[in-house]
């Protein structure tokens, strides 16, 4: 049951929380680190090169006080969490223009705000709706805009995830382009550290089992919105990203077998992420120049 006695909407009508710029030189190293995770024979770009759509997750990181950390790993204050009672955060989405790449190894600037905040009644109960905008720039000009669609519950809800896991089941699926990826802890444990991601569902094991009910250890949202577009760059590299955007449905989990679909058109490619149990676990759809 949620511990909240009030509306979630009443502990944010005051919340205006105002925007924030931080800068990041871009450097080369994260953008290695991240071709390495993904078992590249290079780094996807070097300096002046553009960087992939979504890569600049590995960017303009905070690293808070051990002590500024909840017992489940997320902060437990920041300028974007809404203050409501034992609050559980889950990634839902979100959007993104691209105008012109972002350059790496040339100072960037990204100014953070919100956008809107809304209280919404599901089948689980109360949910907040939060949109937060990042606008990148360079050289002045800015050069892609990003929405992050966040949803907070008050307390934990009853999640339906199978009792065990399958890890030898692979699916199969129709479509021209296919990436497979099967994520072990050592990945996960290596996405949470490039994107300075504590939460323990992706590296503690008993704690996702005992405290949040998860059959295993929980693969990061980010990383199946990126293994989607990474379909696309692999497969169709000379085509420009104009826009994107993707939705986060179900979990994946550790050791299970994934498998990124793209159909392209001539100006859009659909994606998704399938699992031999679920054919959809996230779908995106980005459009080309």
């Amino acid at each position: 049951m949620p511990s909240a006695s009030l509306p979630l909407g009443s502990y944010v009508e005051s919340w205006n929380p105002g925007p924030v710029t931080d800068e990041d030189a871009l450097p080369p190293g994260p953008a290695a680190a991240v071709s390495a995770l993904l078992d590249l024979p290079d780094s996807v770009a070097a300096a002046g090169d553009p960087l992939p759509p979504l890569w600049q997750w590995f960017y303009f990181l905070h690293w808070p006080a051990q002590r500024q950390l909840g017992p489940d790993g997320h902060l437990r204050d920041a300028r974007f969490l809404p203050p409501i009672p034992d609050r559980q955060r889950m990634f839902a989405g979100g959007r993104c223009e691209i105008t012109e790449p972002l350059r790496l190894g040339e100072p960037a600037v990204r100014v953070s705000s919100l956008t809107a905040v809304t209280a919404k009644r599901g089948r689980t109960g109360e949910l907040l709706f939060v949109t937060e905008r990042q606008e990148f720039r360079q050289y002045g000009r800015t050069c892609l805009v990003e929405e992050q669609d966040i949803v907070y519950r008050s307390g934990r809800g009853a999640g339906q995830h199978p009792a065990a896991l399958e890890d030898r089941a692979v699916p199969h699926a129709e479509g021209p382009w296919q990436l497979r990826l099967r994520p072990d802890p050592a990945l996960l444990f290596r996405f949470s550290a490039l994107t300075a991601n504590a939460h323990r569902i992706h590296y503690d094991a008993p704690y996702c089992r005992d405290t949040e009910g998860y059959p295993g250890l929980v693969v990061h949202g980010p990383l199946l919105a990126l293994l989607m577009l990474e379909s696309v760059r692999r497969n169709a590299p000379e085509r420009r990203v104009r826009s994107l955007s993707y939705r986060l449905h179900r979990p994946a989990f550790a050791g299970e077998h994934l498998l990124a679909v793209g159909t392209p058109s001539t100006r859009q490619a659909q994606l998704r992420i399938a699992t031999h149990r679920e054919a959809r676990h996230a779908s995106a759809e980005v459009t080309f120049t």
